[in-house]
C-alpha cells in the first residue's frame, strides 16, 4: 500500500482536476508538437505524436540521434512543455497546470532514473533512497523500504555511501529512490548508458523485475537494442514522429528496424 499521505495527495490532485474514475492509462499524449526557435532557424523536435501507455506497461522509446526521443520523454514527464498538444498523467492534464502544481504532480506521480546516478555523496544508500520522502516531510513505510532494498540487492549496502559503492550499485540506489514513492510512472533515460555490459544487463533485469513484481509503469529511452528488447512495446521515432511500433521484440527485431531509420 502507498503511504497514506501520498495517497491523500493524489486523490486531492484528481479532485482538483475534476476527474472521474481512473482511465487505466498511466500517460496519454495527443497531438504533441515541440518547436524550438522561430522563423528560418526553427527546429521541430516533435511533429504531432499520439501515444498511450497503460498501467503496468514497460515501453521503450528508440530512434536515431535527433529523432526527438529525449524531447518526448521530457514533455511526458513535465520537464518541458509542448508547443501544441496535451499530456495527461493518471488522467490529469499536466499541460494546463501551473508550475507549482506541476512540481507537486511530479513529486507524487513520477519517478526518474537517469544515465548518471545523481546521488548525494554525504548520504548513505538508504538515506539517498528515502530522500524524496524526506523532502516531502514523510516517513517511509519500513516494510516497503526493506522489501525494495532487498529487491534491488541493497539490503547489505544500505549504510554505504556512494563512494563505497560500484557504479551498478549506485544505479540500483537511484532506481530504488525512483520507486520508493510508488510513482504512477517511472521515466528512465538511458539507465545503462554509464555502465559496462554485464552491469547494464543486471540493471535491465531490475527494471523488468520492477514492472513484473510491482506493476510499475515505465517509459525508457534507450539506444541499445538489448535494453529495448526487455520492453512490452517499443516505439521508434524518426524526425519527430512515431514511425513504427514493435511488441515483445527480440534484439534482432530491434536492430532490423533501427537499420532502416536514418
Amino acid at each position: 500500500m502507498a503511504p497514506r499521505s501520498a495517497t491523500v495527495r493524489r486523490m486531492a490532485v484528481r479532485e482538483q482536476s475534476d476527474l472521474g474514475a481512473p482511465t487505466g492509462l498511466a500517460v496519454a499524449a495527443h497531438g504533441l508538437a515541440r518547436r524550438y526557435g522561430e522563423g528560418d532557424t526553427a527546429v521541430d523536435a516533435l511533429r504531432g505524436i499520439d501515444l498511450e501507455v497503460r498501467e503496468g506497461e514497460l515501453v521503450a522509446v528508440m530512434g536515431p540521434s535527433g529523432s526527438g526521443k529525449s524531447t518526448l520523454m521530457h514533455i511526458l514527464a513535465g520537464l518541458d512543455r509542448p508547443t501544441a498538444g496535451t499530456v495527461a498523467i493518471a488522467g490529469i492534464d499536466i499541460t494546463t497546470l501551473s508550475d507549482a502544481k506541476l512540481t507537486h504532480l511530479r513529486r507524487d506521480h513520477i519517478g526518474f532514473v537517469f544515465q548518471f546516478f545523481n546521488l548525494l555523496p554525504m548520504l548513505d544508500a538508504e538515506e539517498n533512497v528515502v530522500l524524496p520522502l524526506s523532502i516531502a516531510g514523510e516517513k517511509p513505510d519500513r516494510g516497503w523500504l526493506d522489501s525494495l532494498l532487498a529487491q534491488m540487492g541493497l539490503a547489505e549496502r544500505r549504510r554505504h555511501r556512494p563512494a563505497e559503492l560500484s557504479g551498478g550499485q549506485q544505479q540500483r540506489v537511484a532506481i530504488a529512490r525512483a520507486l520508493v514513492t510508488k510513482p504512477t510512472i517511472l521515466f528512465a533515460d538511458e539507465p545503462t548508458g554509464n555502465l559496462d555490459s554485464k552491469t547494464g544487463g543486471e540493471i535491465l533485469q531490475l527494471v523488468r523485475a520492477s514492472t513484473d513484481a510491482y506493476g510499475q509503469t515505465t517509459v525508457m529511452v534507450t539506444h541499445e537494442a538489448r535494453a529495448a528488447s526487455i520492453a512490452d512495446r517499443i516505439l521508434f521515432l524518426e524526425d519527430g514522429l512515431i514511425v513504427q511500433e514493435l511488441r515483445d521484440a527480440s534484439q534482432a527485431d530491434v536492430l532490423a528496424v533501427m537499420s532502416e531509420l536514418h
